[in-house]
């Protein structure tokens, strides 16, 4: 399927707060507050010598967030607005226009009113990432890191040139790159992770570039359905128009070598089938446009079909249905074998949002589709070397000197990642985050949390939630741990990153699927970087406490324990948040028989007296 080549709108699923939990309470919450103090290290680490890319909207680059704490020093490296057509475009490109410098930035003010406004998304994501406070106690995490912002149209082409035109400008500086994307979209890619922003992505985490992204704010709606195919069957399922769309989008993705054919259905108030559409098979690749006809009324459907994608083989479809009232509306699936899944999000007018309708099994048919808010991590955030980062709700003493906050924010999407690869990642701070708001916002409406008064005008900050706001979050964390060692390669960034993550009752209550490795600890992640030999550094480095070897394994495994401590365990944990296999760790080498596990990716969690440390475990064919 051609995805991308669209000029596509998308809108965020954000939701404004007004509770207590800040940015200078999310600080604490990730240990970054440790690493401001240097608590036991050589000095504070505050990303700089490093450049944060945005990909993005609703940027002010006039707000005094992008200077440093003293707000003298302005951090905006450069600016490429891809909707604003007065050019010059960036050298090698052809469109868009490129701002270079603080005087042009300042003169050119924010980016150009688009077909997402002129909103603030971008503005409040990268004060989370690095803005200094303008004076007040909202510092974003990389006070001193420098920036990149790209108003970005997100086709797949788009966003690929987005990523290039970073990566030539941070190797123009010299200087090592963490793109921040608090953005996700199903059509863009496949998602099982595949597409050709999943080969760029890779190639330029190849070179050194940290991607850090979103896993989505799905979590809280059962827009997911799956079955498994063991012989020819139909399968049914009912769906509803996500709020605030003009229809359905639905995602569909089946099994290699297993064709499927799909139906559109409506139903009565009683679920009785009153019109139904022929059969669709994905083996007739194209794109077709048909009306299902109820009682004289006509829905429009549209859809592309693919037998084989040429980047996983798999036959998927996309199904665009237009809203409709007055029915319900169902979705029949009929194949011979193989996995098939769907994901119902919203059609909006300018093509495709990120937000999620539901699937559901009616009382009146028990035998239908079963539901879920699993798989619901979109591209990126669902490519193998992104961090993809969930949201939870900062942990902080209320001033009743209660503790507050911990769990996971509801609307986090679900994991597991497809195949191997879990996700989502990490998890950080991302309801009710307070930063810079663009003062030249004609779409906020909520309430305004601070003021300032800068060169004349007045800047706010505002409270959002997301995993937009968690992910910029962990990418200023990426930009303290490159500052503490700048010759680790992006891989070396993220294993950092998910082994010194820290575990609590909240991740443990709500697993894997939603926390991935745990919550993002800044403090931990510089003692480790402080200690990891870089791509281009041979420096003598303390021996880990454990090592696992080998890793991928076909069914056995060695874990070294350099310790003297004999209160120490292992356990092994599957894509569900099940431990599957439980072991005290003695001092020296210790083998892990995992024959009796089914291939894939796991956790291993070890615990001893003092500390959690979870890594990645793969279990090959």
């Amino acid at each position: 399927m051609k995805k991308g080549l669209l000029f596509i709108s998308f809108i965020l699923a954000m939701f404004a707060g007004h509770s207590q939990a800040l940015l200078h309470h999310a600080a604490p919450d990730g240990r970054v507050d440790s690493v401001r103090m240097a608590i036991d290290l050589p000095q504070e680490y505050t990303g700089q010598g490093v450049i944060i890319g945005v990909t993005d909207w609703g940027f002010d680059y006039t707000h005094p967030v992008f200077y440093d704490t003293l707000m003298q020093n302005y951090r905006v490296l450069r600016a490429w607005d891809q909707f604003r057509t007065s050019g010059p475009a960036p050298e090698g490109f052809d469109y868009g226009t490129e701002i270079i410098g603080q005087e042009a930035l300042l003169a050119y003010k924010c980016d150009t009113s688009n077909v997402y406004d002129s909103a603030y998304h971008g503005t409040h994501c990268a004060g989370i990432a690095g803005g200094g406070g303008a004076g007040t106690i909202y510092r974003g995490v990389a006070v001193d890191a420098e920036f990149l912002f790209v108003s970005v149209s997100l086709s797949d082409q788009e966003v690929i040139d987005a990523w290039r035109w970073m990566y030539n400008i941070a190797q123009q500086e010299g200087k090592r790159l963490v793109i921040s994307m608090s953005w996700g979209l199903y059509w863009l890619d496949n998602m099982d992770g595949t597409g050709a922003l999943a080969e760029e992505m890779q190639r330029l985490s190849d070179l050194g570039v940290v991607f850090v992204t979103s896993a989505g704010n799905n979590g809280d709606e059962d827009c997911h359905v799956s079955h498994t195919f063991t012989q020819l069957d139909t399968v049914r399922t009912q769906f509803t128009f996500p709020h605030s769309s003009i229809g359905s989008s639905i995602t569909m993705m089946g099994t290699s070598g297993y064709p499927f054919a799909f139906s559109l259905f409506a139903m009565d108030n009683n679920y009785n089938i009153v019109a139904e559409t022929p059969f669709h098979s994905t083996l007739n690749d194209g794109e077709y446009d048909n009306w299902l006809v109820i009682n004289g009324d006509s829905v429009r459907y549209y859809f592309v079909a693919e037998s084989a994608n040429s980047y996983n083989n798999r036959p998927q479809v996309q199904l665009d249905v237009a809203r409709s009232t007055g029915h319900k509306f169902g979705l029949a699936v009929v194949a011979a074998g193989g996995d098939f899944h769907a994901w119902n999000m919203a059609l909006i007018e300018t093509k495709y949002g990120n937000w999620g309708g539901a699937f559901s099994k009616p009382n009146a048919h028990p035998d239908w589709l079963d539901v879920d808010k699993l798989y619901s991590i979109s591209t990126p955030g669902n490519i193998d070397c992104a961090i993809t980062v969930a949201a939870h709700k900062p942990r902080y003493r209320a001033p009743a000197g209660v503790m507050v906050g911990g769990n996971i924010a509801d609307f986090s999407s679900s994991g597991p990642g497809f195949g191997q690869v879990m996700k989502p990642d990490i998890s950080a701070p991302g309801q009710s985050i307070v930063s810079s708001i663009s003062s030249y916002t004609t779409t906020y409406t909520g309430t305004y949390t601070k003021t300032v008064q800068f060169n004349g005008r007045n800047y706010r900050f505002a409270s959002l939630s997301g995993t937009s706001m968690s992910c910029p979050f962990v990418a200023g964390v990426a930009a303290l741990v490159l500052q503490a060692n700048p010759y680790l390669s992006a891989s070396q960034v993220k294993d950092i990153l998910l082994e010194t993550a820290y575990n609590d009752e909240f991740t443990e209550a709500a697993g894997t699927l939603r926390f991935g490795h745990g919550k993002v600890n800044a403090y931990q992640a510089i003692l480790s970087a402080l200690t990891t030999v870089g791509v281009d550094d041979h420096t003598a480095v303390q021996e880990p406490l454990y090592t696992v070897y080998p890793n991928p394994t076909q069914g056995q495994c060695f874990v070294t324990a350099n310790t003297e401590s004999e209160n120490v365990t292992c356990q092994v944990i599957d894509l569900m948040g099940r431990t599957v296999l439980q072991t005290a760790l003695t001092p020296g080498v210790n083998t892990l028989d995992l024959h009796s596990l089914t291939p894939g990716c796991y956790l291993l969690r070890i615990t001893d007296d003092s500390k959690i440390i979870t890594k990645k475990l793969v279990i090959s064919q």
